[in-house]
C-alpha cells in the first residue's frame, strides 16, 4: 500500500481545531493501519505561527520547499483567511492543481477560492461566510447546507468540527469503512453525523426560547415527534393560552410552532431513513406523518426528493459491506 502524504497548511489566525481535527483522524489512521499516512504541516516561512485562540503551533516545514505535490493538501480556515497572505495564495495557486486532492475546513475554502482552486466548483464554507463566498467569487457554486462538498478531487466543509467529518470520510474512502469506524470511535464522534448533509439541526438553526416553559415545550417536540404537536395541545404544556403561546414562542425562537415542529419531523425522518433499515410506512409513522403519503409531499416540498431517493442519496453502506 503507498504512504499517502497529507500536508496541511498553516498560518497567523488560523482555527486550531480546522488543524487538528483532521490530523487527529489521520494520524488515527495511521494507528489503525500504519504506513497509510505521512502527515506535514508548513507555513510559508516555516516559522511557527498562533493561532486564532492563542495556540503557538511549530510547522515540520517551509512551503516553498514543498513542491512535489501531495496526495492530500488540506487547507484549514480561521481570522487569518480574513487577511490572506499573498505568498500562501501564490503558493496555492502555483502547487495547489498538483496535488491529488484539494480539501478546505471552513473558511479555507476562502484561500482556495482566492487562487482560483473552487472556479466552476460547487462547494461549502462556514454557514456565516457562504454569502460572502458567493458574491467575491461568483464563478463558485456556493451550497451553504452541506457540511461538506465533494467536487471531483476537490472537498471542502462547513464550521470547525465538519473537518473530523470530512477527513474520516476520505479515510474511508482511502482505508474502508472499518478503518474510518473505528478512528470514529476512539474519538467518540459519528462516523457520519445524523442529518450529515446539513450544517444545521432544527436545534441549532432555531433559536432557544429565553423561557423555561418555550424550551421545555421545544425538546418535548424534539422527543416526541409523533406525538399531538398541535398548537393547543403544546400550550397546554406551556401553561399558556394558544394564542399567547404562538406569539411567544414565536417572539423567542424566530419561528412559528408550526414551522418548527414541520423541521423536527423531518429531521427525525431524515435520521430514519439514514440510519436504520426501517421501511417508509413506519418511518412516517414514526415521525408525526402518520402516512407515507404525507411524508411524501413533506419531503418533495422541503428537499425536491421523495423519501425513497433521499434514502438512495445519503444512507451509509452497511457495516460488513465494501467501503
Amino acid at each position: 500500500m503507498a504512504q499517502r502524504t497529507v500536508l496541511v497548511v498553516l498560518f497567523d489566525g488560523v482555527q486550531s481545531l480546522d488543524v487538528t481535527g483532521p490530523v487527529e483522524v489521520f494520524t488515527g489512521a495511521e494507528t489503525h493501519t500504519p504506513g497509510s499516512y505521512r502527515i506535514r504541516t508548513a507555513s510559508v516561512t516555516g516559522a511557527p505561527v498562533r493561532t486564532s485562540s492563542g495556540l503557538t503551533v511549530v510547522p515540520d516545514g517551509v512551503l516553498a520547499e514543498e513542491t512535489s505535490g501531495p496526495h492530500t493538501l488540506l487547507v484549514p480556515g480561521g481570522r487569518g483567511t480574513r487577511r490572506r497572505d499573498p505568498e500562501l495564495v501564490a503558493w496555492l495557486r502555483a502547487y495547489g492543481p498538483g496535488a491529488g486532492r484539494l480539501v478546505s475546513v471552513c473558511t479555507g475554502a476562502v484561500l482556495l477560492a482566492a487562487a482560483g482552486l473552487l472556479d466552476g466548483r460547487r462547494a461549502t464554507t462556514h454557514w456565516a461566510y457562504c454569502d460572502k463566498l458567493a458574491r467575491d467569487h461568483p464563478a463558485v457554486d456556493v451550497d451553504p447546507d452541506p457540511i461538506y462538498v465533494r467536487d471531483g478531487r476537490v472537498a471542502t466543509s462547513a464550521g470547525v468540527t465538519s473537518g473530523i467529518d470530512l477527513a474520516l470520510a476520505l479515510v474511508e474512502e482511502d482505508l474502508g469503512r472499518e478503518v474510518a469506524l473505528t478512528v470514529a470511535r476512539h474519538l467518540v464522534v459519528f462516523l457520519r453525523r445524523p442529518g450529515n448533509q446539513a450544517q444545521f439541526s432544527v436545534q441549532l438553526a432555531a433559536q432557544t426560547a429565553r423561557r423555561e416553559p418555550l424550551r421545555e415545550v421545544q425538546q418535548w417536540v424534539t422527543e416526541h415527534p409523533a406525538g399531538d404537536l398541535s398548537v393547543p395541545a403544546l400550550a397546554a404544556r406551556a401553561a399558556l393560552s394558544p394564542r399567547h403561546f404562538a406569539r411567544a414562542f414565536q417572539a423567542e425562537t424566530g419561528t412559528t410552532p408550526g414551522r418548527y415542529v414541520d423541521r423536527v419531523r423531518l429531521e427525525h425522518a431524515r435520521r430514519l431513513l439514514e440510519d436504520t433499515g426501517d421501511g417508509v410506512e413506519e418511518v412516517s409513522r414514526a415521525s408525526g406523518y402518520g402516512t407515507p403519503e404525507a411524508m411524501r409531499r413533506a419531503f418533495l416540498k422541503a428537499l425536491g426528493a421523495t423519501p425513497a431517493e433521499y434514502r438512495r442519496r445519503f444512507r451509509p453502506v452497511s457495516v460488513g459491506q465494501p467501503g
